[in-house]
């Protein structure tokens, strides 16, 4: 026997859901129908199917639109898109947006059933992939490797395994501390490159005058204490990897001399003539908004395009808080037999004061504490007090709660005699900035920063209209 699946129906043609929902239930799928792309919306967060027909106009969201916010979900429903234009337009934004497939009105039962098995073939194969990594998830910790689960950390994980099969530039963007070379090296790790060179070189740690030497190499005598040939990394890279890591710190010069290698493939040495061709994957990093250093002059608008052909954004550690009880007890089981006397672990008070640290230098930071906690350890657990030395004047000064600052306000506001809408005025100025910092943390998706926030889609526009809060663009 077949197995059944739960199918979402979302079209506003009553003929068109009759057909789909006899088909479906006689093949013993469950069925839901909606007639809007809001309702279909709001079936998809609140429950799991495996497939969704969407059609491609109807009132509310189009269903090329909530293929968007099924990613934004993070849903692994399969979608597919009903039309009744087969045009080369409709078939590719479809595709493109990740759906499943497309159906052209008429369609048969066939059509449907087919489309059916598809998917819950690709939902076996997705839960078996699942499994896998699991499993690899269990496996001992062996040197470095990225740990965390938050769905900001799955999205980089599940970005590395795309991205790692082709040869295509990747951009890895995140604060000092959050993790780009482990991204970089696990990259390369997943990729048909991994048993060649991986060579890593910080454009911010070398001086400029030695920067192109050590990239393109140089021939002797090629300038003073040029004593002998070297290759330069692009060369010791051949065949795997080259990592340039805080690559906005890059002299312009520099940026146009890398940009030729690039569109070419070739380099040529200082003091050589001859340019020489290099099989090489470049995988770039840095902590700068290489956008606004585009605006004031600092960076080569044409080479950001080239190094950014798939972006790898990696968040703060204060952005992802989840993350903090798996990277503490990862650092403790690597570091606790090198730098403490015997066997050792942490409380779970530990872990929640811990976890109440903004941590601005990333995970970096968090290991670092760590280890100084281990060194100093006198015992075979790590009490809270291990962590005194992460309090400070500072932290101190801003340690007054939301509570006292708004009572504070508000007692000075009452002081002036013509004082209306106190209410309102204050819940403007605190929402304001809430809602800011939530879009911003999911990149501007307003569905998920409703979620994040309890209040439905339409409610987050109609404040974003009152606010006059301007949405970032999404990436």
């Amino acid at each position: 026997m077949n197995p059944t699946a739960r199918v979402l129906i979302a079209d506003d043609e009553s003929s068109i859901r009759f057909f789909l929902r006899e088909t479906l239930e006689s093949a013993g799928h469950e069925v839901v129908e909606v007639e809007t792309g809001d309702a279909a919306l709001e079936a998809l967060s609140a429950e799991p199917f495996a497939i969704a027909f969407l059609d491609i106009r109807m009132p509310g969201l189009t269903g090329i639109e909530l293929l968007d916010q099924i990613q934004a979900l993070g849903s692994d429903v399969a979608a597919v898109i009903i039309t009744a234009q087969n045009t080369f337009e409709n078939a590719v934004e479809a595709m493109k947006r990740g759906a499943l497939d497309y159906l052209v009105k008429p369609f048969g039962m066939e059509d449907v059933l087919a489309l059916v098995q598809k998917a819950m073939r690709t939902r076996a194969l997705q839960k078996e992939v699942r499994d896998l990594r699991r499993e690899v998830a269990r496996a001992p910790v062996v040197g470095e490797r990225l740990v965390g689960s938050s769905p900001a950390m799955l999205e980089v994980f599940k970005t590395i395994g795309r991205v790692s099969r082709s040869d295509v530039p990747v951009l890895i963007t995140g604060e000092s501390g959050t993790g780009k070379e482990l991204v970089a090296r696990a990259i390369h790790q997943a990729s048909p490159r991994a048993e060649a060179p991986f060579i890593a070189v910080n454009a911010a740690a070398i001086p400029r005058e030695l920067l192109e030497s050590e990239l393109f190499g140089h021939e002797r005598g090629a300038f003073t204490g040029a004593v002998e040939a070297r290759p330069g990394r692009f060369r010791e890279a051949r065949g795997g990897t080259l990592f340039l890591d805080e690559i906005g710190d890059m002299p312009p010069d520099l940026q146009a001399k890398l940009l030729r290698v690039l569109q070419s493939g070739e380099v040529t040495s200082v003091g050589g003539r001859q340019p020489e061709a290099v099989d090489v994957r470049i995988l770039a990093a840095t902590h700068r908004d290489l956008d606004k250093a585009i605006l004031d002059g600092s960076f080569r608008e044409d080479l950001l395009y080239r190094l950014r052909v798939v972006p790898v954004h990696i968040p703060p550690l204060r952005e992802r808080p989840s993350d903090i009880p798996t990277l503490v007890h990862h650092f403790v089981a690597r570091y606790g037999s090198e730098l403490a006397s015997g066997p050792i672990d942490v409380t779970e008070r530990t872990v929640e004061r811990l976890g109440a640290y903004d941590w601005p230098g990333n995970v970096r930071e968090l290991e670092n504490a760590i280890k100084r906690a281990l060194v100093l350890a006198t015992a075979n657990v790590l009490p809270p007090e291990a962590f005194d030395f992460l309090s400070s004047p500072a932290a101190e000064a801003d340690a007054a709660t939301l509570e006292q600052r708004v009572s504070s306000e508000a007692r000075a506001a009452l002081e002036d005699p013509n004082l209306r809408d106190l209410h309102r005025l204050f819940l403007a100025r605190i929402e304001k900035p809430l809602l800011e910092t939530v879009l911003t943390h999911t990149g501007g998706n307003q569905l998920r920063a409703a979620a994040l926030l309890g209040i439905n889609r339409n409610t987050l526009r109609k404040k974003l209209t009152e606010l006059e809060i301007d949405v970032p663009a999404r990436a």
